[in-house]
């Protein structure tokens, strides 16, 4: 059941919601609880809807992971927030704890990753299947001992933030998968979507969507 801080932006056509670590964005097909099976619970009952309702994720984030999903809530909102994504004119911001630190406070990672076996696997160019991944980081301080970076991502490729840290031995804390020694939270990994800007799909307006950290973070 959505809790009402959870809801971050709602009308007629979108709705934004925090998402906390451990649970699915999607249903899987299985009995297990996902935030968007949460959302169309909330939509039903705050608008009183009857029949079927319509909520697509219009991206997703890990299980592992916390922070802003969006829902479109009308086929027309979904295309052109799919536009705008393949045209890259969504911004996506992440927030999180790495266990060593970067070797500069600001810079690029560049990477080709090649999606295996629920893991993304650093390849080089000339590999067939490997994706070209850009993210963007600056480093904002330090908590708990570690670093908290901020990312903006160029690219969306499957585990690219975890997999790109990794490979740069600056595992994501809780980040067993990819080499991380220290635990987070149960069933979460140190890494939030904190912010999401996109062009509203019908009033054509920027909206900056921001959700706040989750209460296992530093304060």
């Amino acid at each position: 059941m959505l809790a009402k801080d959870q809801i971050l932006f709602s009308d007629n056509h979108l709705l934004a919601v925090s998402k906390p670590g451990g649970l699915l964005t999607q249903p899987s097909g299985t009995t297990e609880d996902s935030v968007e099976a949460q959302a169309r619970e909330w939509v039903k009952r705050e608008f009183n809807k009857p029949g079927a309702v319509f909520l697509e994720a219009v991206h997703r984030i890990d299980r592992e992971v916390s922070g802003v999903v969006l829902f479109a809530r009308t086929s027309k909102a979904l295309s052109r927030l799919n536009e705008q994504i393949r045209d890259r004119k969504t911004r996506k911001i992440y927030h999180a704890l790495i266990e060593q630190a970067l070797p500069k406070k600001a810079g690029t990672l560049t990477h080709w990753l090649i999606h295996g076996d629920h893991r993304a696997l650093v390849g080089c160019e000339t590999d067939p299947d490997a994706k070209q991944a850009v993210l963007h980081y600056r480093v904002l301080g330090t908590a708990w001992k570690m670093w908290l970076i901020e990312i903006q991502l160029e690219t969306g490729r499957y585990h690219q933030i975890r997999a790109q840290l990794a490979a740069e031995g600056c595992p994501i804390a809780g980040d067993a998968k990819y080499g991380a020694k220290r635990r987070f939270a149960e069933n979460t990994i140190a890494l939030h979507h904190r912010q999401l800007e996109i062009v509203h799909p019908v009033k054509h307006t920027v909206i900056v969507i921001t959700a706040p950290y989750p209460a296992a973070w530093p304060s």
